[in-house]
């Protein structure tokens, strides 16, 4: 339901806020590096992988059954654009929590790349930027990480490559019924050009460009992720083939990839 004719039906919807900075994508896709580069700009805020776009989904989702009918998003469709500038309000109240004053956050939940078309309609100025990954690097690095909590995918190379097909699948319909609306960022550009990619992340937020952005090791805000130490770090490729020294046994997760392997570039 979420086609290029509902969300134009729905064009100026929601908050006119242009706060949020949401980082989607992955696990282990380099979108923590992207959270640094852009928490080292003076406008911008560092904050965490906050819930409250999956709380607001919870409550529209419901509590009933979905093993049919899908409550959410069909619910999309009834709301109206007083109901979407109340939601993005209401994000925009959550999160203060977490702000300190800077004009713009990062919201860095990797698992709201489900929920693109929820977050155009009710935060239209809000930036998304999708961190991706080489599959076989991305998947092999969730699958050896031992998650505190959630990210049940990780736990098989059957489940891993799935997932990561579903959400090449999703983010290719986003593209096509939002054109332009998801900045995609492929975790190797930016280990090959680190200050042309700033530049281009700086650009698609509307800012500019600080040269302490592309220094994004020195900053010394708090990190609580998996990737916490690996970005007090200057960049380097020892992520990008890390996967290969395990290659001989990888053989399954190659396989169970698919097209996925040669497809994750594709625009």
């Amino acid at each position: 339901m979420c086609t290029a004719d509902f969300f134009a039906s729905r064009t100026g919807w929601g908050s006119a806020s242009p706060d949020p900075i949401f980082v989607i994508g992955l696990p282990r896709s380099g979108s923590t590096l992207l959270e640094q580069i852009l928490a080292s700009h003076s406008q911008v805020e560092g904050t965490q992988e906050l819930p409250n776009v999956q709380q607001i989904v919870s409550r529209l989702r419901g509590f009933g059954s979905e093993t049919e009918e899908p409550r959410y998003p069909r619910i999309l469709a009834t709301l109206s654009a007083e109901d979407f500038r109340q939601l993005g309000e209401e994000y925009l109240a959550g999160t203060r929590i977490y702000r300190s004053g800077r004009p713009r956050f990062i919201d860095k939940m990797p698992n709201n790349f489900r929920h693109v078309g929820l977050i155009h309609l009710m935060l239209p100025r809000a930036r998304i930027i999708d961190a991706r990954r080489e599959p076989m690097a991305c998947c092999f690095s969730n699958f050896k990480q031992l998650f505190a909590n959630g990210q049940e995918f990780t736990y098989s190379i059957e489940d891993i490559a799935r997932y990561y097909r579903t959400y090449l699948e999703l983010m290719r319909h986003w593209d096509r019924v939002l054109p332009g609306r998801v900045l995609r960022v492929h975790h190797e550009d930016v280990v090959d050009d680190l200050e042309g990619s700033v530049r281009r992340l700086l650009d698609f937020c509307g800012l500019e460009f600080e040269p302490q952005c592309v220094a994004f090791h020195e900053n010394r805000r708090s990190v609580r992720t998996a990737s916490s130490e690996q970005v007090r770090q200057a960049i380097n490729r020892e992520g990008l083939t890390q996967w290969r020294s395990f290659e001989p046994w990888l053989g399954p997760l190659h396989s169970a990839l698919g097209d996925a392997t040669s497809s994750y570039r594709d625009a």
